[in-house]
């Protein structure tokens, strides 16, 4: 053999190692299921942890919404059945011949006033000669009147409701200059 046929023709070893080597680059059917398995399964995870999470947001959403709507549709209601109790109270103003007819419309009143309470509404404190706070109270007239003092309610026309510090019905009022 020529020197340059030797040069050519690998030993035993390099033989070995080249066939060692082209046997790593071509990947084994088995090796090659397996990796997209792995990837399947990894995006697979990805997807269900990024559903987990989803879910959990919308279930937090669902429980803010849940728990502010409640607040808003009590205090709907109830304003929807505060003129009536002004009618009654007005109804109960007036004089009554029949002394029971009088009693069972305060005994009407007294039971709304109840039912308020159990609700948490309470009347707003609007006073003659209180201060007005434009948080509580809706003024409506302005009078003249040197025995007031400035910015104090010269007079009650409506009562107002709040629940907490939700206000359901301003105070109507007239206030003093």
């Amino acid at each position: 053999m020529s020197e340059k046929e030797k040069k050519d023709t690998p030993s035993c070893e390099e033989a070995v190692e080249n066939e060692s080597a082209e046997t790593l680059s071509e990947k084994d059917p088995m090796q090659e299921k397996l990796e997209a398995a792995e990837q399947t399964i990894a995006e697979l995870n990805d997807k269900l942890l990024r559903t987990l999470a989803e879910y959990d947001n919308f279930r937090k959403r669902s429980v803010k919404e849940k728990e502010a709507i409640y607040p808003e549709a009590k205090a709907d209601a109830v304003a929807k059945f505060i003129p009536v109790l002004d009618s009654m109270e007005r109804a109960a103003g007036f004089e009554c011949t029949d002394p029971e007819y009088k009693k069972g419309v305060d005994m009407i009143i007294h039971s709304f006033h109840e039912a308020l309470t159990a609700a948490g509404v309470e009347e707003i404190p609007a006073e003659v000669g209180t201060p007005f706070d434009p948080n509580w109270h809706n003024a409506v007239m302005h009078v003249e009147n040197d025995e007031m003092e400035p910015n104090t309610i010269a007079q009650v026309f409506q009562k107002g409701y709040r629940m907490g510090e939700r206000v359901i019905r301003y105070s109507m009022v007239q206030v003093a200059n």
